[in-house]
């Protein structure tokens, strides 16, 4: 209960192109406008009371922005999608199956049985849309 009673809400991907049962990686709706969009709608429902709204973290949980920091500094290229594709993992694992502190007590509730993949990489096409927006604003 550390999140209080968190209801997971499912997110409307209905608009986006269906990826399959199995799993995908890298994340194939990065930088696609519309999963952006279904994305943002995602995480404003399930992510941002904890995380912050347009995924400004307030310090209560970590900062999902800083997910793709590093990845960000590389130039374009395959050190840049390497990268790229080890935050999805992560991110992927973490959303599906949430996670506990060293007391055993919920830090980050799992989403495995709400999301599908297309929700999960909507939602983390919103956090890298919004970490390029905040790398731009540092230029």
């Amino acid at each position: 209960m550390a999140h209080g009673d968190v209801t997971p809400h499912p997110v409307d991907t209905s608009t986006l192109k269906p990826l399959g049962k199995d799993w995908i990686e890298p994340n194939p709706y990065r930088g696609n406008d519309k999963a952006v969009a279904v994305g943002a709608e995602g995480y404003l429902h399930n992510c941002a009371a904890c995380h912050g709204l347009n995924a400004v973290s307030g310090g209560v949980a970590p900062d999902l922005l800083a997910l793709n920091r590093d990845c960000l500094a590389f130039p374009s290229g395959p050190k840049r999608e390497d990268c790229l594709k080890d935050v999805d993992d992560y991110f992927k694992d973490v959303t599906l199956n949430g996670r506990k502190n060293s007391e055993g007590r919920i830090i980050m509730p799992a989403y495995g049985s709400v999301f599908t993949q297309e929700a999960v990489w909507a939602i983390k096409s919103y956090i890298d849309a919004r970490s390029v927006q905040e790398q731009d604003k540092q230029k």
